[in-house]
């Protein structure tokens, strides 16, 4: 059956409508991608880390901020830590969402406890797999917390490579100004809140909120520090994304 060219150009616009509503409000939002970054150097023992969740057994799970709104979704939380193998340990910190949930420190101390869960507000850790030990820092919210990388990283041994998981990424500035004072640089900064802008048109974001500062989602480096800014799962104000695919991104280091 032949169409009019009118037709066909009608009925392409229309696909082509209901195939960018169908990536937006679907494909981008719940097909989750999977990056991987390999960041090892030498022949060390190399430590699998993942920023949020992993199915293959990572040596560490990070959740670095806005993992729930509300203490009414501690229970799906929960739910989701008790399909997670016990003995992987999760390193939690908090994010503006929480605080501004009301989901307080002691809920995420008390819930994460259970399953082999340590919550850093301006604290860190060491942890150790076979012959390597490394740094873990993690940084209160900018945004409704009272960050503060000193005495975060008050303890630490700089001779051991070092993560600072940051919910903010506008607060790195500040953590590199610190490390330029103390003239050392660490292995790696993690960071989310932007939701990769969660629409992004031709590599244009129009929209990122405040504690963003000037990044969007993917590495930055400077002298003292290279940070990755995931773009994460969940969707704000609008239950969307374009362009901005949610991601768990997988780092070897």
């Amino acid at each position: 059956m032949k169409i009019s060219r009118r037709k066909f150009v009608i009925l392409s616009f229309l696909g082509l409508v209901g195939f960018l509503f169908l990536d937006a409000f679907w494909i981008e939002k719940y097909i989750i991608k999977w990056s991987r970054h390999d960041i090892r150097e030498g022949s060390e023992d190399t430590i699998k880390v993942i920023q949020l969740t992993d199915l293959q057994k990572p040596d560490l799970l990070f959740f670095t901020g806005d993992s729930i709104n509300w203490p009414n979704q501690l229970a799906l939380l929960e739910a989701f830590l008790k399909l997670i193998p016990l003995e992987i340990p999760k390193i939690v910190i908090m994010g503006n969402k929480e605080y501004d949930g009301k989901v307080s420190p002691d809920m995420y101390h008390e819930l994460f406890g259970k399953y082999n869960g340590k919550l850093l507000i301006n604290e860190s850790l060491t942890f150790t797999k076979g012959r390597r030990r490394i740094n873990i820092v993690g940084i209160d919210d900018m945004m409704m917390g009272k960050p503060d990388i000193k005495m975060a990283a008050r303890d630490i041994d700089y001779t051991h490579d070092t993560i600072i998981l940051n919910h903010c990424p506008q607060y790195r500035d500040y953590i590199d100004r610190f490390l330029l004072e103390l003239k050392v640089h660490i292995k790696l900064i993690l960071c989310g809140h932007t939701h990769g802008g969660q629409i992004q048109l031709l590599g244009n974001v129009f929209y990122t909120p405040v504690g963003s500062g000037g990044y969007v989602n993917g590495w930055y480096k400077s002298k003292q520090s290279l940070m990755y800014v995931s773009k994460g799962i969940g969707t704000s104000y609008l239950p969307m994304r374009f362009g901005a695919r949610a991601e768990a991104p997988i780092f070897y280091i």
